[in-house]
């Protein structure tokens, strides 16, 4: 997160121990280890619990856990792997689980299941003779030579029926014994890595949780602050979800993300953008955080109705910045009344700030200063939002890549959506709710084709760079495919006559560029491009 406090490395640099993992799994249930809410609910399906027992007890590794050291207090789970946590009085610092929630429920499941349940996914049995882990469907005791795992958790009760294997008439009773003796040591030797984060704000620990992604679930710094203001009235994620995302659905904005969400909904609570604000939610009463949510649902739907509306913008996908909307948001929660002079400035502040990628690295100062501006400008006292603008050169056109999540790429088709473009072969109107969905593999496509560049030793940077991409659709980049622009470009002034340069122009090509494409000069057609490209975007910054 570019708001991110740097860490204190020589007091707060994390603790890696290595800890027995059954010893890991009884601290969870005796309450010594927290789940905090934000943890999924146990996913894990039945091979893959197996599995995971089969590593253990083969001894392959798997993975690290991940503890918070804390004063903070978070709302925790009360129980894990259908087994009751210990409800005990807390003395803070606390142990927060971070990672490694399915993983440790697997544990807790297979060593304590009280077993009352025939179908619980936990009633397992480990085969001595096949030498493999499997459910069972009865609570009854299976044969001796399967050994339930909860008997790996008290030793008297496992060596007794180690001892009763002594009962058996086959000749293979001393290896089942040893192969006993090996998975109770397994399971009680095996150990894992633990690092322990120590006691760090929220500022702190926020980047270093946002890059756990061990089970495939990416957490964020939304799923810590559920933890911190959960309460039996209010769920943070229920509330940004059902409530805020959900009322956007019918306008096509629900994919904004809910780190934006949350910073809106810090500010409506009064504070700001920042973690150090979004923190501050936790000392806020449920009824303070509905009436910040019921604030923000407001301002994201006329956020959503301006974007679409004033500037062509149909989606949350191709929105060049999402903090774009958080700042957007904030200005429609401040302004009382929209007029026309509001409208004109709040296009130029879009359109500023996407050209100069001021959003690209937005900062805790710039946080502050938007505020500020948002501020003065909702009370009349500014009549635009100043946000350092400086002047860009063309060259970004020539340099920036045509990629998805390119805030230049995006701000090309919110750009050509302005111009109203028409296909460079058949002259018809480009669908734009389908180009602006932002599947820019369909829509989108290079106008000096990428064959005959490659063909011509050109670099993939040079060629998917944004000045060389118009909306096309599929079937006439099919029609047009490895074909010099001296080629099929005369063909289709010879098709569409007199149309063609009103088609050119739809596209932001000037005559100039169609000049040098017409002589396949790439380089040079590129220069032209840009120099279009930029002044147009200039005159929609209001420069």
């Amino acid at each position: 997160m570019a708001d991110a406090a740097p860490l204190d490395t020589k007091l707060r640099d994390p603790k890696p121990e290595v800890e027995r993992i059954e010893n890991l799994a009884r601290r969870i249930v005796d309450g010594d280890i927290l789940l905090p809410k934000f943890q999924r609910s146990f996913v894990w399906d039945r091979p893959q619990i197996i599995s995971l027992l089969d590593s253990i007890s083969k001894n392959y590794p798997i993975g690290s856990v991940l503890l918070w050291l804390s004063k903070q207090k978070l709302q925790s789970e009360n129980s894990i792997a259908d087994l009751e946590v210990a409800d005990r009085p807390q003395e803070y610092p606390v142990n927060y689980l971070l990672d490694g929630q399915q993983r440790l429920s697997c544990i807790c499941g297979a060593l304590f299941w009280p077993g009352t349940d025939a179908e619980s996914v936990w009633n397992i049995a480990y085969d001595l003779r096949t030498e493999a882990f499997l459910h069972l469907k009865t609570l009854d005791d299976p044969p001796l030579h399967q050994i339930r795992l909860g008997k790996l958790s008290d030793a008297a009760e496992f060596f007794k029926h180690v001892a009763s294997l002594d009962t058996l008439t086959s000749p293979d009773k001393e290896d089942l014994k040893t192969r006993a003796d090996g998975l109770f040591r397994r399971f009680k030797d095996y150990a894992i890595a633990t690092v322990t984060l120590s006691d760090m704000p929220i500022d702190s620990v926020a980047p270093i949780f946002e890059r756990i992604n061990s089970t495939g679930t990416r957490l964020t710094i939304v799923d810590l602050m559920r933890a911190a203001t959960w309460s039996e009235e209010f769920d943070l994620i229920d509330t940004i979800d059902g409530k805020v995302l959900e009322a956007l659905e019918p306008k096509g904005f629900e994919d904004i993300e809910r780190k934006a969400v949350l910073r809106n909904l810090s500010a409506a609570a009064g504070g700001g953008f920042t973690v150090e604000s979004i923190d501050n939610l936790r000392t806020k009463s449920a009824d303070e955080l509905q009436k910040a949510a019921n604030e923000t649902v407001d301002a994201y739907k006329k956020s959503a109705d301006f974007l679409s509306t004033q500037l062509g913008v149909p989606n949350a996908r191709i929105v060049p910045y999402s903090n774009q909307f958080v700042v957007l948001a904030e200005i429609f929660r401040k302004l009382e009344k929209l007029e026309k002079e509001h409208v004109e400035a709040i296009a130029k502040w879009f359109w500023r700030t996407t050209l100069s990628g001021y959003f690209g690295g937005w900062n805790s100062g710039q946080m502050s200063n938007d505020l500020k501006e948002i501020e003065a400008f909702s009370e009349g006292k500014k009549t635009d939002i100043e946000i350092g603008f400086f002047e860009p050169t063309d060259s970004i056109w020539k340099v920036r890549q045509f990629r998805a999540n390119n805030a230049h790429a995006k701000m090309l088709g919110l750009m050509l959506s302005q111009t109203q473009p028409r296909d460079l072969i058949t002259g018809q109107k480009i669908t734009l709710q389908k180009a602006l969905a932002w599947s820019n593999d369909k829509e989108y496509h290079h106008f000096f084709p990428k064959a005959f560049l490659s063909a011509k030793k050109y670099s993939a940077n040079k060629i998917n760079c944004v000045a060389n991409f118009v909306l096309l659709s599929s079937q006439s980049n099919k029609d047009i495919s490895d074909k010099r622009p001296s080629e099929y470009l005369v063909d289709c002034q010879k098709r569409l006559g007199g149309d063609f340069a009103e088609v050119l122009r739809s596209n932001l090509i000037s005559d100039e560029a169609l000049a040098c494409a017409l002589a396949d000069d790439y380089d040079a057609f590129i220069e032209e491009r840009a120099k279009t490209l930029n002044d147009y975007a200039l005159a929609l910054c209001g420069v």
